[in-house]
């Protein structure tokens, strides 16, 4: 990039190709030359832990996952994200019953997230375990070398500035977009979804016997299928079609032991959805 100066208003302005665009013209982005998007940490695993589905169920569910975590936790780098669970949902009605705003619907579910990233971390602790905040991702390579386990909540920090929902007022991005996002950031090596179920089916398993496992599924074609409920949100779908950074994930049942190991090792448990645009 060279230095131009203006003729009118003689300031020195950067030659480059954006130089006086709107950046929304879609001719003109299609028309940009772009590198493959840099990997900063491609030997990561991030994966999350549940809110609803394993925290919640307290130490006969998560401290086996604590325990198969920390084993794995010498060959494998990690990072673990919280999901919010049960009192999130909680505070989400106390809230919709007051009319909140959606921005404020999220700071609160930001908070639950983060007491669980809290109490995830004090059990990693003597593993290496060790809140951290979002801002500090980039700090991450520091953490891992000196083999540490970060944990963060899993909720984007959209914070008050969380796009309005397409239906009602409950945020549409939560911990598991949260946690997509991060992975694609980073440019993970896997982004797995730790959950108490096999992975994903036509319908609510616990609701419904009668279901379909499906084993692996593209994202587009999975949205394709508008199914009434899915143990992923829709949000992590929508981003994956767009996702540079990485273009899979897996959706494990973390209450059988050993799923995690074999996840990690590349092997297909569970569910994979991949990017298929």
């Amino acid at each position: 990039m060279g230095l131009i100066r203006d003729k009118e208003s003689k300031r020195l302005h950067i030659e480059s190709k954006l130089m006086g665009e709107s950046l929304v013209s879609h001719s003109f982005l299609d028309s940009l030359e772009i590198r493959d998007q840099f990997k900063i940490f491609p030997e990561v695993n991030v994966m999350k832990i549940g809110g609803q589905s394993i925290t919640d169920r307290g130490g006969s569910t998560l401290l086996p996952i604590i325990k198969e975590i920390a084993e794995n936790s010498e060959r494998e780098k990690m990072v673990i994200l919280a999901g919010g669970g049960t009192r999130s949902r909680h505070v989400y009605s106390i809230a919709l019953e007051l009319g909140m705003p959606t921005g404020v619907i999220a700071e609160l579910g930001s908070s639950i997230s983060t007491q669980n990233a809290l109490m995830i971390s004090t059990l990693l602790g003597p593993y290496g375990g060790i809140q951290v905040e979002q801002d500090d991702i980039i700090k991450l390579a520091l953490y891992i070398r000196q083999g540490c386990i970060p944990v963060m909540e899993g909720m984007p920090p959209y914070g008050f500035w969380e796009k309005p929902p397409k239906e009602g007022r409950i945020p549409s991005n939560r911990t598991d977009i949260g946690t997509f996002l991060a992975a694609d950031l980073i440019g993970a090596k896997n982004c797995i979804y730790i959950k108490d179920v096999d992975g994903l089916y036509t319908h609510d398993p616990k609701k419904d016997p009668n279901v379909d496992f499906i084993p692996k599924v593209g994202a587009k074609e999975l949205l394709d299928m508008d199914l009434d409920d899915m143990i992923i949100e829709r949000a992590v779908l929508e981003s994956m079609l767009y996702a540079q950074g990485i273009d899979k994930l897996q959706i494990i049942n973390g209450t059988k032991y050993g799923n995690i190991t074999r996840a990690l090792r590349g092997e297909h448990v569970g569910t994979i959805i991949y990017k298929d645009v």
